[in-house]
């Protein structure tokens, strides 16, 4: 008699863990809205667009990174939260893809908006065709973790070049528009 109370009784619990399993949310990534959304990590606008990462954590709450080493320094930072599921953006179609099975590239000269130089694939093999005609390195999700994330200064400082150029173009254009408008009055 005791042998069949624990027989059901472990049934019930083995079943629970099942239908608990089963009913967990499939987490999924949120679109991004260029207007509005800014980086965790860096404040700066998130475009839609390849370099676009975003981290879903257990209570549901979406957050948006512009570049994935801004992600990966914030996942260092906040280790404490707990994270239900990260994504990362195809760098050709520009499709998500759960971070863990995608294929990445490193090389200093790729271009990305924070500088930090890795892309992502959802294909191992286009990550590597993309290396054979580009260069780079390969790495693989859990070799993320142990990337030094540091930015690449020199195109940091060209992009800020890139910015002040643009800003001093615009600050001119507006000048002139001033100055047309004085000489119609």
């Amino acid at each position: 008699m005791k042998q069949k109370l624990l027989k059901s009784c472990l049934i019930a619990i083995l079943s629970l863990f099942v239908i608990a399993g089963c009913g967990k949310k499939d987490v999924k990534p949120v679109a991004i809205n260029e207007k509005t959304d800014k980086c965790e990590n860096c404040h700066m606008a998130v475009k839609d667009d390849q370099f676009a990462t975003e981290i879903i954590l257990e209570n549901g709450k979406s957050m948006v990174f512009d570049d994935i080493g801004c992600m990966y320094k914030w996942l260092k930072e906040n280790s404490d939260k707990k994270v239900a599921d990260s994504f990362v953006k195809d760098y050709d179609s520009k499709e998500w893809i759960e971070a863990k099975k995608a294929s990445y590239v490193y090389d200093k000269p790729i271009k990305t908006p924070m500088a930090y130089n890795v892309i992502s694939f959802t294909e191992k093999k286009d990550a590597q065709a993309f290396i054979d005609q580009h260069g780079g390195s390969l790495l693989t999700y859990d070799k993320l973790e142990n990337h030094s994330w540091e930015k690449n200064e020199e195109m940091v400082k060209e992009m800020k070049e890139k910015m002040k150029g643009k800003m001093n173009m615009q600050d001119g254009h507006d000048g002139m528009e001033k100055e047309h408008s004085e000489d119609k009055h």
